[in-house]
């Protein structure tokens, strides 16, 4: 297991470079720079006086070097061009625990809600209840989620006025964020957990334990859950990145100041390095939870194996 996590963490750095090499090139292909975007011009030595002092009048590649120093020798992922003095590890320090709760609590719900509605339709198939979680997952995978948040805004926020429709600061600006987060688990975990249920309990170690006569509820329990959730842990990994990449189009709508709310906002002022430390960020997350998946695996189904 040792020699595994070296050789997946030495791959991890790789993968980290090709990362932050990518979106350095892209950001600075960009046309414009961060002081484009100013309400009035600049004097010509203000700009200059920015561009040293950031480094960007240095040549591209020599930037680019002096910012994987400071990545991988200095941990520190610079500052904020749009906001001076504004580090970048302070930034995702104050948003990612907001994108966390809101995204967290909404996956948690989804994903126990899912596993249980797909277990239900599988157990239940071309019976009321499965058609009832077929059309609510088909529901939550083919409207877009612009939709879905544009029209709860309107019926509970506008007609019903009993949740506000946006804003940041109590726990009402809390229900619609998370309950539009775990409507769309839902439905992705009930299709999964369905498919994989269904191919189980096909498989021929339950036909046997059914001849052997043992009861339905220990055959499921026993022998089938175990190896049907196998799916649900794969698709896990990606959704806890989800809760922080998947969240622009929500923290953006609902006025929510996570994470994903600044990495826009950065994209479109061109702040080079709240983009690049936030890639970084999202970055080493995926790569953890990929590291932490292979292990699960060998967990819950022994005949995986690390090599």
């Amino acid at each position: 297991m040792g020699k595994y996590i070296l050789k997946r963490t030495l791959f991890a750095i790789v993968t980290l470079v090709a990362v932050i090499t990518v979106t350095f090139f892209m950001m600075r292909s960009i046309p414009g720079d961060p002081l484009a975007g100013m309400a009035r011009a600049l004097p010509e030595e203000t700009k200059q006086a920015f561009m040293a002092k950031y480094g960007l009048d240095k040549p591209l590649f020599e930037q680019y070097l002096i910012y994987l120093k400071g990545v991988f020798l200095e941990f520190d992922l610079g500052e904020s061009l749009r906001y001076a003095g504004r580090p970048v590890m302070k930034t995702i320090a104050e948003t990612s625990p907001i994108s966390g709760m809101v995204g967290g609590i909404g996956l948690i719900i989804g994903c126990f809600l899912g596993c249980c509605m797909g277990i239900l339709a599988a157990l239940q198939k071309n019976k009321w209840p499965d058609y009832v979680v077929m059309f609510i997952a088909i529901l939550g995978t083919t409207l877009p989620s612009f939709v879905i948040i544009t029209l709860c805004q309107w019926i509970f926020g506008v007609v019903l006025k009993v949740l506000p429709p946006s804003g940041w600061g109590t726990w009402q600006h809390m229900v619609l964020p998370i309950s539009i987060g775990a409507f769309g688990t839902i439905a992705t975990y009930a299709r999964y957990v369905k498919a994989s249920m269904l191919d189980t309990l096909d498989q021929d170690y339950v036909l046997t334990a059914r001849a052997k006569g043992l009861s339905e509820s220990k055959i499921i329990l026993k022998h089938v859950l175990r190896n049907a959730m196998t799916p649900a842990v794969t698709i896990f990994a990606s959704s806890v990145v989800g809760v922080f990449t998947g969240a622009f189009l929500s923290e953006r709508m609902f006025a929510i100041p996570g994470i994903g709310f600044y990495y826009v906002s950065s994209i479109n002022n061109n702040d080079y390095t709240m983009v690049l430390g936030t890639t970084v960020f999202y970055a080493i997350l995926f790569i953890v939870m990929q590291l932490l998946l292979d292990i699960i695996y060998t967990l819950i189904d022994p005949r995986v194996r690390v090599k």
